[in-house]
């Protein structure tokens, strides 16, 4: 079982999850490396990897013998439509690399709320898994009409992992579930951000849909859930995408406190944004002193 994050650039991190002052030669993959074993790249679904900047972060993370990368499929497949060959190709550079160094643990094809269970978009589908059956694929669906026994035998048929999701749920958007079909099981948590989830308000910020930090007695049903699919599947990915102000690496510890029972390890910039981390953290805060630095 692998848990963590979704991204790690983003700008209002600085100083929450990050040291405000960062050393000589800090990168933001080889920090989240110390304290998680996943990270899900999302530059992926918004342009295909370059090889030369996947070696970098493979060396970035080498810290880590463990740790596995997911990626987001380009976009230009689940999201739009006309994937040329040569987009095909262009997309599998980054991820063969990846695979080659045993590194990518799964590839995630994210499809909208917008696209529904039809005919040509099973069809659709289902060519599209074949095109990149080589990989260990999940898929991500958010509409209620995919919540169907024949969706999930195909997935099933072709060993792809189901996405278990937690977002909003609006009409008919699909709901929590602990599914698996394949050998990769994969869960993410979106947060539950009604009021902005749907919102087309050109004057709210993009980044507050994922401005949500989950209770303990949100994530306790999901910790149940994600045993539940760890048992059936052979490697499972749980990932955090409530990104704003760091709130997903907070949720992502917290689960892996609930998952193990074991404390962990809390990025210091972290804590003193997020106190209720010092109740799992495996590092005891340390008392204030009225000399910092020892009287020479």
């Amino acid at each position: 079982m692998f848990v963590g994050p979704a991204g790690w650039s983003y700008a209002d991190w600085a100083g929450i999850v990050y040291p405000a002052r960062r050393p000589r030669g800090f990168h933001e993959a080889a920090y989240l490396s110390e304290y998680f074993d996943t990270i899900e790249i999302n530059t992926s679904f918004y342009q295909p990897l370059r090889p030369a900047v996947c070696w970098q972060w493979l060396e970035r993370v080498a810290g880590n013998p463990r740790f596995l990368f997911t990626a987001k499929l380009w976009q230009r497949f689940t999201h739009e439509t006309g994937a040329t060959s040569a987009d095909e190709k262009a997309v599998r550079g980054g991820f063969d690399l990846l695979m080659g160094a045993e590194k990518l643990g799964a590839v995630l094809l994210q499809f909208p709320f917008s696209f529904h269970n039809i005919p040509e978009n099973r069809e659709y589908l289902q060519k599209l898994v074949a095109r990149f059956r080589e990989y260990p694929l999940a898929v991500e669906v958010r509409h209620s009409t995919w919540n169907d026994k024949k969706f999930y035998e195909m997935l099933q048929e072709f060993g792809v992992g189901f996405c278990n999701i937690d977002q909003p749920v609006i009409g008919k958007s699909i709901k929590p579930s602990e599914r698996t079909t394949g050998l990769v099981g994969y869960v993410r948590l979106h947060g539950r951000r009604y009021d902005t989830w749907f919102s087309d308000d050109p004057t709210v910020p993009s980044e507050e849909r994922y401005n949500y930090l989950y209770t303990d007695a949100e994530l306790e049903p999901w910790a149940e859930r994600i045993q539940k699919v760890r048992a059936r599947a052979k490697t499972t990915f749980v990932i955090t995408n409530n990104h704003f102000q760091g709130k997903a690496i907070v949720n992502a510890l917290q689960l892996i406190r609930l998952l193990t029972g074991s404390k962990v390890k809390v990025p210091e910039p972290l804590r003193h944004h997020y106190p209720q981390l010092d109740a799992i953290s495996d590092k005891p805060e340390q008392e204030p002193t009225l000399f910092p630095n020892p009287p020479r």
